[in-house]
């Protein structure tokens, strides 16, 4: 039965990722017919134009510029996009950066320069399409000039640890930056923006995609504050980074734009794919093996061994009361769940997901696979894009002499689930839509 499972769920997950990949979804939702291009109802008269710049930053940035210059190579005039180290893709116009991701390098600052001189250049009878997908926070960044990049490196780092939202994250972000925030679109000058975008933030709010370069900001710097206040992280906050905060605060430092700023007249934001329609597609494959299956939810958040607890209840309650689903059932989840980092191990979220239901789990003797993956195809900093357990998982680590407890209090479920061989390696995915959960039963 577990070869089944593992094999239905190999299958909703490829089917996932092909329905946010994101080429496919330019190609898709886009056309161009003498000199219209259309992007679902919007319709943009491309002939109006002097110029068409291509700019982006994210882990799927590539592919998508590589569907746009299909569609528009002759008349692109210029473009760069920065993408994570190994996220490349042939082009032929647009120029492919590669840089840090989580943590931005000096390549992060250099293929944002770059873009910043292109976008320089535009005006008024110039259009200016903007790709933007997770990752973008990381690899789309200019800072102030009093800020050190490695007193960046340190404020990520500390914040990717501590247990913050990625809003919480981005905030503070975008109130250390001269790009984040719709600051990107206010170097723009009066151009038309048209920005393209894969979202990998629950529930798509476009000014924390990425980051929201394009988008207007609702955050501030006391809220940025408030942030590092609340995770005690002040005093692992470089005092540049703190006086530039304390200086927007006291108002010496102009806010991010808001919603009523009029650059966002002439900018159209645009989702062309998320994790919800991901878990769809996973659903479909589900539904035809035969399995009853429910999207719980595709806005998961919170701590991982939280979310593990409440997701092994429903299942129990699931073999023993039919309810909300009898088996053969499927649930399926999404979404961005934290970690926060106690031990020295290595690992990442979905890897710890699945740890801490082998936990919850271990009693089961009734046939299961549970798998945990990120859609970019990498989970933290490792090779790996999340692994899988079924109910012979907890015998084999006895087996194997393992104790998973431990190895999750070190937050180091990589180097467990390589013992036991439950990786999932996808390798780069070029999509980004967040994590996937299944669980077949």
């Amino acid at each position: 039965m577990m070869n089944k499972f593992k094999s239905i769920a190999e299958r909703m997950i490829g089917a996932a990722l092909e329905a946010v990949d994101p080429y496919r979804l330019i190609k898709d939702q886009i056309t161009v017919e003498n000199d219209k291009l259309t992007v679902r109802d919007r319709e943009v008269d491309l002939g109006k134009f002097k110029n068409i710049y291509v700019v982006g930053a994210g882990k799927a940035s590539a592919p998508m510029a590589v569907a746009l210059e299909e569609l528009l190579l002759p008349k692109i005039t210029d473009g760069v996009v920065v993408v994570k180290y190994g996220h490349s893709k042939k082009t032929k116009k647009i120029k492919i950066v590669e840089a840090g991701h989580p943590i931005p390098d000096k390549n992060s600052l250099l293929g944002t320069k770059k873009i910043l001189e292109l976008i320089d250049r535009a005006g008024q009878n110039d259009l200016v399409f903007v790709l933007l997908s997770g990752g973008g926070s990381a690899l789309l960044e200019m800072l102030p000039g009093e800020i050190e990049l490695n007193d960046l490196e340190n404020l990520n780092n500390a914040l990717l640890s501590s247990g913050a939202s990625i809003d919480e994250i981005n905030t503070v972000r975008k109130h250390v930056s001269l790009v984040k925030g719709g600051q990107l679109l206010s170097r723009t000058n009066s151009a038309t923006v048209i920005t393209l975008i894969l979202s990998d933030v629950i529930s798509d709010p476009l000014e924390s995609i990425a980051s929201g370069p394009t988008a207007p900001d609702p955050t501030t710097f006391s809220q940025a504050l408030s942030i590092l206040q609340k995770y005690d992280l002040l005093s692992k906050t470089a005092p540049s980074i703190l006086n530039r905060i304390k200086q927007g605060i006291e108002g010496k430092i102009k806010e991010t734009p808001d919603e009523n700023d009029k650059i966002f007249r002439r900018a159209q934001n645009i989702i062309l794919g998320n994790n919800l329609l991901a878990l769809k597609k996973a659903r479909e494959i589900a539904v035809q093996a035969g399995f009853k299956s429910l999207i719980l939810t595709d806005r998961i958040n919170g701590e991982v061994r939280e979310i593990a607890k409440v997701l092994a209840a429903v299942f129990e309650s699931s073999v023993k009361n039919k309810e909300p689903l009898g088996s053969p059932g499927c649930f399926l989840l999404g979404g961005e769940p934290t970690v926060t980092i106690k031990g020295a191990g290595l690992g990442g979220r979905n890897q710890e997901m699945v740890l801490a239901m082998l936990l919850y789990l271990k009693n089961v003797k009734q046939p299961f696979y549970f798998c945990s993956v990120g859609t970019d195809g990498t989970d933290g900093p490792t090779d790996a894009a999340g692994a899988w357990i079924d109910e012979n998982s907890f015998r084999k680590t006895l087996e194997l002499n393992l104790d998973p407890a431990a190895f999750l209090d070190e937050n180091d479920s990589y180097h467990f689930f390589k013992q036991t061989n439950q990786h999932i390696k996808t390798g780069p995915t070029g999509t980004n839509v967040m994590d996937l959960m299944i669980f077949l039963f």
